[in-house]
C-alpha cells in the first residue's frame, strides 16, 4: 500500500525525502519504504518500463537533479585509469614509443593532451572496440601518459561525503538483480523477438547508471542480499533449455575461483550451482571427407565442461556470452574495470568462462561480429602482464587456452593422405570446414599471442613439460594440411580455395606463436627451453613421419605446402646457435633422421620450379596462388626462409654427394645430365626441361649463397631485403614496411643495438620527392636505390613473388651501369661476396667441393658448348656462379683413388684443370653418337686404345647418380644400428616413370671429349665473343679481378679464370697452355636443322634490337610533329585555326583540316566545319573576392565564411536593386550575368565537318563498350587527341580578316564615325546568311546546346522568365563570361602579352559569331538605344524611366553594340564605339571616387586653388591612380576583344606601364600618361556629363542610399581562389569527423567539406538527400553549377563532381614520406603539400578537370 501511494507522489520530492529518512540514526522505515518502493518499480513482471528508469534516476540522485549528481561523483572520481571505452569505428590513437604492449591504444583527448612530438604514433578506427590505457603503467610508459592522468591522483581529491551515494548503495544492488532476471526472463523462449526485447531492456537501464560512481561495482558484487529465489527455478530451466545440465553441489568443488579477500563475500544467487556444458559435435558438413574424433585423453575435463557460479557478475559473464556479446553489455563490464578489485575478478571470472566462450562463438551465425567484440574484452584483461601472470598462476589460464585451441581444432579433423593414403594414421585440419574458413579461432589465437608476449608467462609456458607436449600435438594438426595432388588428365572441374584459409591458419595459429615464444629466447640463459622445445619437435616429427607411414621417398605428385613441425624445429635451432651459444649438433638427430627431415621441404622447392615450369597447370590458378603466397612478403620468413635454412642444416650435416644427387632426381633433371646429345626423361615434356633445370641450379645456388640464418646480422639482413625490394622497384615508404618481413627484425620500435628502419632506409636509398608529370597525373614519394652496387640477385630471386619482377630488377640494373658508364651491353646478374659462415654451418660449403656437383658441372659446361638442346644463358649463369663460390670457399681435398671415378679428389680448385678423356654415355640407337660411331667403323677408324687412360676414363656417368645416392643411403642405414629388416624399397621411380609406348633401345656409346672445365671455359669465352683467339696469353698477365664485378658472360668467365690462375699455379699453368693452343672449336653435329647456333642467336637479338630501335625513333619524331602541329606547342600564332587569320595571307579563305575524313577545305555553308568544344557550366568567377588573401577553412566554432561579399553576391543584389525602381528589359541590358552558372567554352583546337561529325556519333552510339561518358548526352572524345568535348561550334565560311580596309585607321571625324555605328546599328535586322542553310542550322543548335549547359536559374534573371530580353542578357553575357575568364586564365591582366596557354587554342572568334547571328534576330528600339544616349543630348520621361547611364555596366554595353552590328565590324567602327564607352566609364570613375571624398575634400577640389592648400589624403597622383585603376577592367576587356575580332598582338609590358599599353592599343590616344588624356568627346562634354548627373537625379524615389551603392561599383575582383587550409590534416579532422549535419543534424556517416565555399555535407547520406539527389550532388548544383571539388573528412582524398560524373582527384594531404593515406589506413599524420593544392586550384580555375582526370564515372545522384 505505501509502495503504491508512494509511487503516486512527485519522484524528485519523494527521493529526497527518503534520503533524508535514511540518513536519520534510526532508518528502519525509511530502508522499508525504499525497499517496498523499489519492489513495485523494479517488478520483474511490469516488463520494460521507461517510468522504471526515471524512478531510478531519481533515487540514485537523492532528489537532485540526475545529470548534477552524476558530475558531482565525477569530481571525486579519484582513479589514476582513463579507462574510456569505446566501440566500432571509433578514432583512436597507437604510439609505439610509449607502448609496452603492442596493443596499447589512447583517446584523443589523452593523446592530444599528451606529448608525443617525434614519437612513432598513428591514428586508427578501432575494428572491435577498446578502451583507453591511458595512466596503465603496465601497459604504456608513464612519460606517454596524459595531463591527467599523469598525477598521482588522489592526492588533492577530497574524501566521498558519506551521504552522496547513500541511495546509490541501496539502489544498485537492487539494479543489478533486476538486470539478471530480465537476461534470466528472456531467455525462456530462445528466439529472434527476444533478442529485440533484450535490446530494449539494455536501452533501459542505461549504462550511465553504473558509470556513475567508480566504487560502485565492487560494492555491488560484495553487496549482501537475501534475495528471494523466485527465478531461480526460471535460470534452471533456462540452462537446461539451452542444453546445460544443472547439478546440485555441496560446497565449493575443486577448480572453482576463490573468492579474492580483498573483494568481500561475494553473494550467491541462489545455490551454487555447478554447470556441465554440452559437447559440441557440429553438423557434418554435406559432401565433405569424415571427421575425425580424437580421445578425449588430451583434454582435462574440469576445463571442457564445468561451470560454477558463485556471484552476480560470474552470472552476468555467462547471460553476455549466451546472448552472444551484445555490445551494451560489453561496454557496461568493461567500464568499471579501472577499478583493480573489479578488474581481477572479472578476468578470473572471464578465464573461467572461456571454454563456454568457445563453444558459443562456434556455433554463434554472427562469428565475425562476436569475435570482434572477444577481443574487445580480453585485449584489455590480457595486456596487462602483472595481471596475466595473476591469472596464469591462479587460473591454470594457460592450460584452459591450449586446451580450448585443441578441442577447438578437433572439431574439423580428418585423416592426412599424405604419403600412403590407405594407411596414414595422422590427423589433419579440414581447410573447407568454416571454422577455419571464416578465421573462427582468431580471437582465441589472438589471446594466446597476446599473453606469450609477456615474458614471465611466456617462460611458464616453456617450463611445463605437459603444455609442450599439448601444443605439438596442436601443431600437428596443421602439419600436412591442405594437401595438393597434381592432376595429370582432366583439368580440375573446381578450383578450391581453401588454401587463403591454411596459409592463414598457420602464420595466426602456428607461426605468430612460435614468432612470440622466440623473442623470449635471446640469451644464454634461455637455453634449456630451446633444447626442450628442439627434443619435443623432433618426437613429434618421428611420431609424424611413423604416422603418415614415410621411409625415405616422398610418394608423386602429392604437394602440401605447410610443415609447421619442421618450421619450429628450424627456427628454434636458428636461435640457439645464433643467441644461445648452443652447439648445433648437441640438437641435431642422427643421419636418419636428418634425411627424412629434409625430404619434404626439398620437394616443396622442386615442386615451386614445376608449378613455373606449367607441370600443374592442370591444378587451376589457385596452385600458382599458393606457390606465390609461399614466398610472399608476410609469409617468407614464416615459411620459404625456414625451410631453406632447414635444407641448409641438412646439407651440411649429410654427405654432399647424397644431398646434390638427392635434389637432381627431385628436380627429375637426371636424365638429362648426360653428355650425349640425346636422351630420354621419362618424367618431363622437353619444354618443362630446361625450366627444371633452371630451377634445380638456382635453388643450389640460393642453397649455398643464402646466410639469413647462417651468419647475417639483424643489420645485414634488414639491409639485403631493403636493397632487394628497392631494386625490383622504386618504393613508397608504406609499401616498403609492408614489403619487408617482420620477423625476425620487428619494425616499429627499436631494438635495442640494432639500426632502426629508417637508419637503414636512408643509408641504402635516397627519397624522390613526390612530383607533377606534364599530363597532370600525381606522383607519391618514391625510395630509389643509392646506385645498384648493393643489387643481389639472389636475394631479390628469393624475394619475388612474380617472375617478372626479376626481369624488372636487371632492367634497372641494366640502366645503371649504362648510366654510370660501367657496361653497356646486357649485363649478367652480378656475382656478389657474401658474409662468412657462422662456424656452426662450415659443412655447407662440402656441397661446393663434391664430385657429384662437379661431374654436375662439366656435363653441362660441355652441353652448353656443344650447343645442346634445352640449356639457356640462365643455366651457364648459375653454373658459373656455383663455380665462382666453390673458388671463393675453399674446403681441404679428401682424395679418392677409385678406379672409375671422374676427379681424382674433392677440390674443385684441382678438378679445374683436371682432364677427361672418354665418357660413356648411354644413348638412343637414333643419336647422332652412334651414327658417328657407324662412319668410323666404315673407314676401318678405331678409338684410341682405352687401358692405357684407365685412370682418367670416366664412365662413373651422372646417370649413375640415384644408384650412387642409394648405396649412401643403405650405408647410412646400415651405420645407425637398425634391424637388418628395415630395408630400403626397391626403387619405384623407374617402374613408374615407364611412358607408353615403345621407346628406342638405349646402347652404350664411348665419347671422345679431352676437355678439363678450364679448357671448356675458354671455348665458351670464344664462343661468345665470337673471336678465335678471346683470350691471349698477355691476358693472364694483366688481369685484374675487381675490375669484372659488373658485366655479361664474357666479364663472369674472366673473372672464374682470374681467380682460377691466382689460386693455383697449376691451373695458371694449364690456362697458358690452353690460350697458347687456341685452336678452333670443334664444330659439334648439330641436333636438329632447327637449332641455331647460340652467336646466330646472339646476332638474331642484336638486329632484333636494332630494329626496334629504329621503330621507336620513327615513332618518337612522328609523334613530335604530330604535338606540333595539333597542339600548336611551339608558336601560337601560326595555326589558323587557333587564332583567325593573323597568319593567313588576307585575301584567301581559311581552310579547315576534318580530323575524321582528313580532308582539308573551307567551312561552307553547305557543308559548314565546326571546331571540337567543350560547354561546360562555371561558377568561378562568381567565388572570386575583392581581397587578395583566400578565405581560410573553419576549424573551430568560433570562425565562419561569409558569402555576402563574392562578385557573383555582388552582382545579384546589384541587378535586383536595378529592378526594383526601374524598367526591367533596360535593367537586363545594364549589366551582365553569368558569374554564376556562366557558360564557358573550350576548345582543344581540332576541326571536322558537322556531316562526319554526326556519323561519328552515331558509331559512338552503337559501340557499348564505352566507359566514363555519355553520347546521348552528345558527349564524345575528339576524334584526334582524345579530349572530351560535348558540342560542334561552326566556323563561318569566307576569309580570315575580310580585306586590309578593314584594318587601316581612317583620318574621319569623330562626329561622322558616331552617325556611322549609330546607321550600322538600325541595319539589325539584315543578316548575311541565308536563313535556311545547313550552316544557321548548325548555329542555332549550338545555341541551344549552350542554353541546356546551364540551368534555368542562372538564365532568368528577368521579371517575365524566357522574354526575348531574357535571352538578349543570357546571350551577351556568355561571351562577357569567356572573355573574363580568359582574362583570369592570362593573371587577371595583359601584362604578360602574346597568346597565353588558354588563348592558344581559344574558340572566342567562332563563339562571337554565332552569337552575334542569334543576337541580331532581336531588334533594339530605337528610342531606347543607350547609343543615342551616349551621344546625344536626349531626354526622356517614363512611368518606369531606364536605368541612368551612370548606373550601367560599360563592359556590357561594348558587347552589346559589337554583337548586334554586322559582322564583319570596321576597325574605325569598333575604335568609336570604345572611345564613347570609354568617356563614360571614366565619368563613372569620377562620380565613384567624388562619393568616396569627404564634404571639405569635395568642397576643396571644386575649388582647384584651395585644393592646394588641404591636406587631403587625395593628392593628385592617388587621383589618377584611382581612376586608371577603375577604367583598367574595361581596357583588358576592349582589348581582349580587339585582339580576337582583329588578330593585334598583345603586347607585353610593365604592371605600372598597363593602362597607357592599353589606351595605345585601343587608338585612345598616343603615348600620354594621364586618364583625362584619352577621352575624345563627339559633343559638349559638359552637356553629356550633366545629363547623365540629371538622369540619377531625376529619381526622387531612388533613396540616396540606393543610388550611392549603384554608383560605386568596383570593377576589380581579386583571382578565384580555392580555401585556405591548415596544414595539418588532423585540425581538420578532429573538427570535422564528429561534426553534426546543419542540415539533418545527425554527425555523418561520409562526411565531406566543399572546397569552394567550406560548406559541411554528407556524402551518400539518405538523410539530406531531396528529390532522389543526394547532398553533395545538390551542393555542386548550387555552389558550382554542376561543378564541385569535395575533401573526404574520413579518406583525407578530394573527389570532383562535374555533371553527371565524377572522379577521385587524389589527396593533398601527404604524410612525411610524401605518401597519399587513403581511407586514412595507416593513420599517420599528414600535411599540406602546397603543389597539390596549386595544381587543384588551377584545374578548377582553368576548368581542365575533364581533360587530366581519366577515370570518371556517373554518381547516379548518389553522392
Amino acid at each position: 500500500m505505501m509502495a503504491a501511494s508512494l509511487l503516486r507522489r512527485d519522484k524528485k520530492s519523494t527521493a529526497a525525502h527518503l534520503k533524508a529518512d535514511l540518513k536519520r540514526s534510526d532508518n528502519s522505515s525509511g530502508l522499508r519504504q525504499l525497499q517496498e518502493l523499489l519492489d513495485s518499480v523494479l517488478n520483474a513482471e511490469r516488463g520494460s518500463d521507461p517510468e522504471a528508469l526515471d524512478w531510478c534516476k531519481c533515487l540514485l540522485a537523492g532528489g537532485d537533479g540526475f545529470d548534477d549528481f552524476c558530475r558531482t561523483v565525477r569530481s571525486y572520481d579519484n582513479a589514476t585509469l582513463c579507462g574510456l571505452v569505446w566501440t566500432a569505428n571509433f578514432v583512436a590513437y597507437r604510439c609505439r614509443t610509449c607502448g609496452i604492449s603492442p596493443c596499447m591504444s589512447l583517446c584523443a583527448e589523452c593523446f592530444n593532451n599528451g606529448d608525443h612530438t617525434g614519437h612513432d604514433f598513428n591514428m586508427f578506427r578501432s575494428q572491435a572496440g577498446g578502451a583507453c590505457d591511458c595512466g596503465d603503467g603496465n601497459v604504456m610508459r608513464e612519460s606517454g601518459f596524459c595531463s591527467r592522468h599523469r598525477l598521482k591522483t588522489g592526492e588533492n581529491v577530497p574524501s566521498v561525503p558519506r551521504d552522496l551515494l547513500l541511495m546509490s548503495e541501496m539502489v544498485l544492488p537492487r539494479f543489478i538483480i533486476t538486470i539478471i532476471q530480465y537476461l534470466r526472463d528472456g531467455y525462456t523462449e530462445p528466439g529472434e523477438d527476444t533478442r529485440s526485447h533484450l535490446k530494449e531492456m539494455l536501452q533501459l537501464k542505461q549504462i550511465q547508471l553504473l558509470e556513475v560512481s567508480p566504487s560502485g561495482p565492487s560494492r555491488v558484487c560484495q553487496e549482501e542480499n537475501v534475495y528471494a529465489k523466485r527465478n531461480y527455478e526460471k535460470y534452471l530451466s533456462a540452462l537446461k533449455s539451452s542444453g546445460l545440465v544443472s547439478v546440485e553441489e555441496k560446497g565449493a568443488g575443486a577448480g572453482a575461483t576463490d573468492t579474492p579477500a580483498g573483494a568481500g563475500a561475494l553473494s550467491l544467487l541462489g545455490n551454487t550451482c555447478c554447470l556441465f556444458c554440452e559437447d559440441q559435435d557440429g553438423l557434418q558438413g554435406v559432401g565433405q571427407r569424415k571427421r575425425v574424433k580424437l580421445s578425449s585423453s588430451t583434454k582435462d575435463p574440469s576445463i571442457m565442461d564445468t561451470l560454477k557460479h558463485k556471484c552476480f557478475l560470474e552470472e552476468l559473464l555467462f547471460w553476455t556470452i549466451k546472448y552472444e556479446f551484445p555490445q551494451k553489455m560489453v561496454t557496461f563490464l568493461l567500464n568499471m574495470l579501472p577499478d583493480q578489485d573489479y578488474k581481477i575478478t572479472f578476468t578470473k571470472t572471464f578465464v573461467q568462462h572461456y571454454a563456454f566462450i568457445m563453444k558459443t562463438l562456434m556455433k554463434s551465425h554472427e562469428s565475425d561480429t562476436m569475435s570482434n567484440r572477444i577481443v574487445h574484452i580480453s585485449v584489455q584483461l590480457f595486456s596487462n602482464e602483472e595481471l596475466a601472470r595473476h591469472v596464469t598462476e591462479e587460473c591454470q589460464l594457460l592450460d584452459i587456452m591450449v586446451t580450448v585451441l585443441l578441442y577447438m581444432m578437433e572439431s574439423c579433423l580428418i585423416k592426412s593422405e599424405l604419403q600412403d593414403e590407405e594407411n596414414n594414421r595422422h590427423v589433419v585440419v579440414n581447410c573447407g570446414e568454416a571454422l577455419l574458413k571464416n578465421n573462427t579461432y582468431w580471437p582465441l589465437v589472438s589471446d594466446f599471442i597476446n599473453i606469450l608476449s609477456h615474458q614471465s608467462v611466456a617462460k611458464r609456458f616453456l617450463e611445463d613439460h605437459s603444455l609442450l607436449l599439448l601444443w605439438m600435438s596442436f601443431v600437428s594438426f596443421f602439419q600436412g594440411m591442405n594437401l595438393n595432388k597434381r592432376e595429370l588428365n582432366e583439368h580440375v572441374e573446381f578450383e578450391s580455395q581453401t588454401y587463403y584459409a591454411a596459409f592463414a591458419a598457420e602464420l595466426e595459429a602456428c607461426a605468430q606463436p612460435m614468432w612470440g615464444l622466440l623473442t623470449h629466447c635471446k640469451v644464454k640463459e634461455t637455453q634449456e627451453y630451446t633444447k626442450t622445445v628442439v627434443r619435443y619437435c623432433l618426437e613429434t616429427l618421428q611420431m609424424w613421419f611413423d604416422a603418415i607411414g614415410f621411409v625415405d621417398e616422398p610418394a608423386l605428385n602429392q604437394l602440401t605446402f605447410h610443415l609447421p613441425l619442421h618450421r619450429y624445429y628450424a627456427m628454434f635451432l636458428s636461435k640457439g646457435v645464433r643467441c644461445q651459444g648452443l652447439d648445433l649438433d648437441s640438437l641435431l638427430p642422427d643421419q636418419e633422421m636428418l634425411m627424412k627431415i629434409m625430404v619434404h621441404p626439398l620437394q616443396i622447392q622442386a615442386s615451386l620450379s614445376e608449378i613455373h615450369s606449367n607441370m600443374w597447370v592442370r591444378n587451376g590458378l589457385q596452385i600458382k596462388g599458393q606457390a606465390m603466397t609461399y614466398v610472399q612478403s608476410h609469409f617468407c620468413n614464416s615459411m620459404i626462409d625456414p625451410d631453406i635454412y632447414l635444407l641448409q642444416v641438412c646439407a651440411s650435416r649429410l654427405d654432399p654427394d647424397y644431398f646434390i644427387s638427392s635434389v637432381f632426381e627431385r628436380f627429375k633433371v637426371v636424365d638429362l645430365l648426360t653428355m650425349a646429345s640425346q636422351h630420354q626423361n621419362t618424367v618431363l615434356d622437353s619444354e618443362q626441361e630446361r625450366p627444371m633445370l633452371e630451377g634445380a641450379l638456382t635453388f643450389l645456388v640460393i642453397l649455398c649463397s643464402l646466410r639469413v640464418h647462417l651468419g647475417m646480422s639483424d643489420d645485414e639482413i634488414l639491409r639485403a631485403e631493403m636493397v632487394s625490394q628497392l631494386c625490383m622497384n622504386d618504393r613508397t615508404h608504406s609499401s616498403l614496411l609492408d614489403l619487408i618481413p617482420e620477423n625476425p627484425n620487428p619494425k616499429s620500435g627499436v631494438v635495442p643495438g640494432s639500426c632502426s628502419f629508417e637508419e637503414m632506409l636512408s643509408a641504402v636509398a635516397d627519397f624522390k620527392a613526390p612530383v607533377f608529370e606534364p599530363g597532370g597525373s600525381m606522383q607519391q614519394g618514391m625510395y630509389t636505390p643509392k646506385g645498384d652496387k648493393e643489387f643481389d640477385p639472389i636475394m631479390v630471386i628469393l624475394r619475388t613473388v612474380y617472375r617478372r619482377d626479376v626481369q624488372s630488377a636487371m632492367d634497372r640494373y641494366a640502366a645503371f651501369l649504362k648510366q654510370s658508364g660501367i657496361h653497356t651491353g646486357n649485363p649478367w646478374p652480378p656475382y656478389k661476396e657474401r658474409t662468412p659462415l657462422h662456424p656452426c654451418y662450415k659443412g655447407l660449403v662440402r656441397l661446393l667441393h663434391c664430385k657429384t656437383l662437379h661431374i654436375v658441372i662439366f656435363t653441362l659446361l660441355y652441353k652448353i658448348w656443344m650447343d645442346h638442346q634445352n640449356m639457356s644463358e640462365h643455366v651457364l649463369c648459375m653454373v658459373l656462379y656455383l663455380i665462382e663460390l666453390g673458388l671463393d670457399n675453399q674446403e681441404p681435398c679428401i682424395e679418392e683413388h677409385c678406379h672409375d671415378s671422374w676427379f681424382p679428389g674433392t677440390s674443385l680448385l684441382s678438378n679445374l684443370h683436371h682432364v677427361i678423356n672418354f665418357v660413356r654415355v648411354r644413348v638412343p640407337e637414333t643419336a647422332p653418337e652412334v651414327e658417328r660411331k657407324r662412319e668410323r667403323e666404315r673407314e676401318r677408324e678405331t678409338p684410341a686404345s682405352t687401358s692405357s687412360e684407365s685412370s682418367t676414363f670416366g664412365q662413373a656417368q651422372v646417370f649413375s647418380l640415384v644408384a650412387e645416392r642409394r648405396r649412401k643411403f643403405q650405408e647410412i642405414i646400415n651405420r645407425s644400428n637398425h634391424e637388418a629388416s628395415q630395408t630400403v624399397r626397391p626403387k619405384s621411380s623407374s617402374s613408374r616413370w615407364l611412358p607408353p609406348g615403345s621407346p628406342p633401345q638405349l646402347v652404350t656409346e664411348i665419347l671422345e671429349i679431352h676437355e678439363s672445365m678450364l679448357s671448356l671455359l675458354v671455348k665458351l669465352h670464344q664462343k661468345l665473343s665470337a673471336k678465335q683467339n678471346s683470350l691471349s696469353l698477355s691476358w693472364l698477365a694483366e688481369v685484374d679481378p675487381a675490375h669484372h664485378t659488373h658485366g655479361d658472360g664474357l666479364t663472369a668467365i674472366e673473372r672464374i679464370l682470374a681467380k682460377a690462375a691466382a689460386r693455383s699455379r697449376h691451373s695458371k699453368r694449364c690456362l697458358q697452355e690452353i690460350c697458347g693452343k687456341v685452336c678452333p672449336p670443334i664444330p659439334p653435329k648439330k641436333n636438329s636443322p632447327g637449332d641455331k647456333k647460340s652467336m646466330d642467336k646472339e646476332e638474331r637479338r642484336q638486329r632484333a634490337r636494332e630494329r626496334q630501335q629504329k621503330l621507336l625513333a620513327e615513332f618518337a619524331s612522328r609523334q613530335k610533329s604530330f604535338m606540333e602541329t595539333a597542339m600548336d606547342v611551339e608558336s601560337p600564332e601560326t595555326d589558323a585555326v587557333m587564332d583567325m587569320g593573323s597568319a593567313e595571307p588576307l585575301d584567301s579563305e581559311v581552310l579547315y583540316d576534318c580530323v575524321i575524313c582528313g580532308q582539308s577545305g573551307p567551312s561552307t555553308e553547305d557543308r559548314p566545319t565546326g571546331l571540337v568544344v567543350l560547354l561546360q557550366a562555371s561558377s568561378v568567377l562568381g567565388h572570386r573576392c575583392h581581397s587578395d588573401t583566400p578565405k581560410r577553412l573553419p576549424t573551430t566554432d568560433e570562425e565562419h565564411i561569409y558569402p555576402e561579399d563574392t562578385c557573383g553576391a555582388a552582382h545579384d543584389v546589384r541587378l535586383s536593386l536595378m529592378q526594383r525602381y526601374f524598367k526591367d528589359s533596360s535593367c537586363l541590358q545594364s549589366v551582365s550575368i553569368g558569374w554564376d552558372g556562366g557558360v564557358y567554352v573550350q576548345t582543344c583546337g581540332h576541326t571536322l565537318h558537322i556531316d562526319c561529325h554526326k556519323s561519328y556519333m552515331e558509331s559512338l552510339r552503337n559501340d557499348q563498350v564505352l566507359q566514363g561518358f555519355s553520347v546521348d548526352k552528345g558527349e564524345f572524345t575528339c576524334p584526334l587527341c582524345r579530349q572530351f568535348a560535348n558540342s560542334v561550334l561552326p566556323c563561318r565560311p569566307g576569309r580570315g580578316m575580310e580585306t586590309g580596309a578593314w584594318h587601316t585607321p581612317s583620318n574621319k571625324s569623330m562626329s561622322t564615325l558616331v552617325n556611322e555605328v549609330e546607321d550600322l546599328q538600325e541595319q539589325l535586322g539584315i543578316f548575311p546568311v541565308s536563313v535556311e542553310s545547313n550552316l544557321s542550322k548548325e548555329m542555332e543548335s549550338v545555341i541551344k546546346d549552350i542554353k541546356n549547359t546551364t540551368q534555368k536559374k542562372y538564365m532568368d534573371y528577368g521579371k517575365n522568365p524566357g522574354s526575348p530580353d531574357n535571352d538578349f542578357l543570357f546571350m551577351y553575357s556568355v561571351a562577357r563570361t569567356n572573355l573574363e575568364l580568359e582574362l583570369v586564365h592570362r593573371g587577371g591582366n595583359l601584362c604578360s602579352g602574346g597568346a597565353s596557354a588558354a588563348a592558344k587554342r581559344s574558340c572566342l572568334n567562332q563563339l562571337f559569331h554565332v552569337l552575334a547571328m542569334h543576337m541580331r534576330l532581336y531588334s533594339i528600339d530605337s528610342a531606347y538605344n543607350p547609343w543615342t544616349r551616349l551621344t546625344q543630348s536626349t531626354y526622356c520621361d517614363d512611368e518606369r524611366p531606364e536605368v541612368p547611364m551612370l548606373f550601367r555596366d560599360v563592359p556590357s554595353l561594348l558587347i552589346i553594340f559589337i554583337l548586334t552590328m554586322p559582322q564583319p565590324l570596321r576597325r574605325e567602327h569598333f575604335t568609336c564605339v570604345v572611345k564613347v564607352l570609354y568617356s563614360l566609364q571614366y565619368t563613372q570613375a569620377l562620380a565613384a571616387l567624388s562619393i568616396r571624398f569627404s564634404r571639405e575634400e569635395r568642397l576643396a577640389w571644386s575649388n582647384t586653388a584651395a585644393a592646394k592648400k588641404v591636406s587631403s589624403v587625395w593628392s593628385p597622383q592617388s587621383i589618377e591612380f584611382s581612376l586608371q585603376h577603375f577604367c583598367l577592367p574595361f581596357l583588358r576587356l576592349s582589348c581582349l576583344l580587339q585582339h580576337h575580332l582583329y588578330g593585334d598582338g598583345l603586347p607585353g609590358c610593365l604592371v605600372e606601364e598597363e593602362f597607357s599599353l592599353l589606351a595605345g592599343c585601343l587608338g585612345l590616344a598616343g603615348s600620354v600618361q594621364s586618364s583625362a588624356a584619352c577621352l575624345e568627346w563627339n559633343l559638349n562634354a559638359f552637356d553629356l556629363i550633366s545629363q547623365w548627373c540629371s538622369e540619377v537625379i531625376a529619381r526622387s524615389d531612388t533613396p540616396t542610399q540606393q543610388s550611392v551603392s549603384l554608383l560605386v561599383q568596383d570593377p576589380q575582383w581579386a583571382a578565384p581562389r580555392l580555401l585556405l587550409l591548415p596544414d595539418n590534416y588532423n585540425t581538420i579532422f578532429q573538427y570535422y569527423h564528429r561534426k553534426s549535419c546543419t542540415s539533418c543534424g545527425k554527425t555523418p556517416k561520409d562526411p565531406a567539406l566543399c572546397l569552394v565555399c567550406g560548406a559541411f555535407v554528407c556524402l551518400k547520406g539518405h538523410c539530406c538527400k531531396q528529390q532522389g539527389v543526394c547532398e553533395c550532388v545538390l551542393h555542386s548544383q548550387h555552389c558550382g553549377a554542376a561543378t564541385g571539388i569535395f575533401l573526404l573528412i574520413n579518406a583525407s582524398v578530394i573527389i570532383i563532381i562535374r555533371g553527371h560524373r565524377f572522379c577521385l582527384w587524389g589527396s593533398v594531404y601527404l604524410d612525411a614520406h610524401g605518401e597519399e593515406d587513403r581511407d586514412l589506413r595507416r593513420g599517420k599524420p599528414l600535411y599540406l603539400c602546397e603543389e597539390r593544392y596549386r595544381v587543384l586550384e588551377q584545374q578548377w580555375v582553368s576548368h581542365t578537370f575533364d581533360h587530366i582526370n581519366k577515370r570518371w564515372g556517373p554518381h547516379y545522384n548518389g553522392l
